[in-house]
């Protein structure tokens, strides 16, 4: 394995990670998880706090963590908000698990962390800050304050503090992983390059992406099964659908995918492989491909070159627009998927970048209003867009440069749409969250 192909797995490594429940309340939950144990690491007497009245939580938070916030289910609650999410950070968060904070969930402590928000013992407020991601967490205990502030990435913990004593501060202070502080960008990475990563890496070094498969499959059979949010999958996939829905791989993908995120939006208690701290773009990354190969029965080499291909479009589309925005994340995943989908039959680099040109003209503008169990309709309307822009890829149809924002150079297109959702959808992010809150 070469340097350069190390860096990018380290990059894979940095952007693709389990998450237990959705990343934007996940991360109020973590740095209040953080801000209690700082608590617990620095005064003696705050042993057994955790299970007290003792304490009172308030969280500031960026507009944009609020709107991805307010109407997603918590995961064993029967809840949604980020008022139980603090509040569950608070009775059993740990933050050496990261975006799995919540990881020792269990009903003694959902019932305590209800009982807070009961109580009015946590304080959600819109922060004074210009940046998309933002979470600063205060905790007080009785006389003993500390607080824990998120920025920039669901789990970069950038400053702890305790008192009126700054402990500890920087780009990056996560202690629960060995990252590197660059940015997405800085990895200069490109669709050649990342199309020629995923075709020459030793199998080897890429294995571990197949994680992927056993996570998000796991919640795409638990939608089918069980009784969660709007039951997108379930409806596609049932036989009393099948005169509009039919019974073909587009169907299969669109159910499949579209019951994982019907899974985690309402609450599962089952952790997501991530990508770019999002579980529901993770989702519909992987998914579509992961049912090619169901289908297909592609073996596990060709398809961890396929997901590491689908993961690594994602990850480079969305360096140009931030964790972040009012673009749905569903438009860059599902171009993600369409590039495996291409690779998996038998595509070449230009159907690859036919692929990507095809989902830019295509569902670009589509806006996210905020994390809710509605988001599997937008997942399954990505898939469904996905194979489209693949199957036309591989006829060798392409939307022209001459249309939109579409260009000759694959780079300058990706720029183009990063433009569009960072900066010209900036005041529609502005009204959508305007009217969710006053709703």
């Amino acid at each position: 394995m070469t340097n350069r192909q190390s860096e990018i797995i380290e990059l894979i490594r940095k952007e693709v990670k389990p998450a237990l429940g959705c990343t934007e309340p996940i991360a109020v939950a973590l740095a209040v998880a953080k801000a209690m144990e700082t608590i617990e690491e620095n005064c003696p007497c705050a042993c057994g706090w955790r299970s007290t009245d003792s304490y009172h939580i308030m969280v500031e938070v960026s507009g944009n963590i609020l709107k991805n916030g307010m109407g997603v289910g918590i995961p064993g609650t029967g809840m949604v908000g980020l008022h139980i999410a603090a509040a569950l950070g608070g009775v059993c968060g740990k933050s050496c698990y990261g975006l799995e904070v919540l990881h020792d969930l269990n009903e003694s402590s959902i019932a305590a962390a209800k009982q807070m928000v009961e109580k009015e013992r946590v304080d959600i407020r819109l922060a004074d800050t210009n940046r998309k991601l933002y979470v600063k967490a205060t905790v007080t205990a009785g006389s003993e304050k500390a607080a824990a502030t998120i920025q920039d990435d669901h789990d970069n913990i950038v400053e702890i503090s305790f008192g009126d004593k700054v402990l500890t501060s920087g780009k990056s202070i996560t202690e629960n992983c060995n990252e590197t502080s660059k940015s997405t960008l800085e990895y200069k990475l490109s669709v050649k390059e990342i199309f020629d990563f995923a075709c020459s890496v030793p199998y080897e070094d890429i294995a571990f992406i197949l994680e992927s498969r056993t996570l998000n499959l796991a919640l795409a059979y638990e939608g089918l099964k069980g009784n969660y949010g709007l039951r997108v999958g379930q409806a596609i996939r049932s036989s009393a659908n099948r005169e509009v829905f039919g019974d073909d791989f587009l169907s299969f993908a669109m159910s499949l995918t579209a019951a994982a995120s019907d899974a985690r939006m309402a609450g599962c208690t089952l952790a997501a492989m991530s990508n770019s701290g999002s579980g529901n773009q993770g989702i519909t990354v992987t998914m579509p491909v992961i049912a090619y190969s169901i289908k297909y029965g592609t073996d596990d080499e060709r398809l961890a070159r396929a997901l590491v291909l689908s993961h690594l479009i994602a990850i480079h589309i969305k360096g140009y627009l931030g964790k972040l925005s009012a673009l749905c994340g569903c438009v860059i995943a599902s171009t993600g998927s369409a590039c495996g989908l291409v690779y998996l039959r038998g595509g070449d680099y230009g159907q690859i970048c036919s692929a990507i040109k095809n989902m830019i003209g295509n569902i670009t503008g589509m806006v996210c209003d905020g994390a809710k169990v509605g988001c599997a309709m937008k997942v399954a309307s990505g898939v469904s867009s996905a194979l489209q822009s693949a199957v036309l890829a591989r006829e060798g149809m392409c939307i022209s440069e001459h249309d939109g924002i579409i260009e000759k150079d694959i780079e300058k297109t990706i720029q183009n749409l990063g433009r569009i959702g960072s900066v010209g959808m900036q005041n529609t992010d502005n009204m959508i969250l305007d009217i969710m809150v006053c709703k």
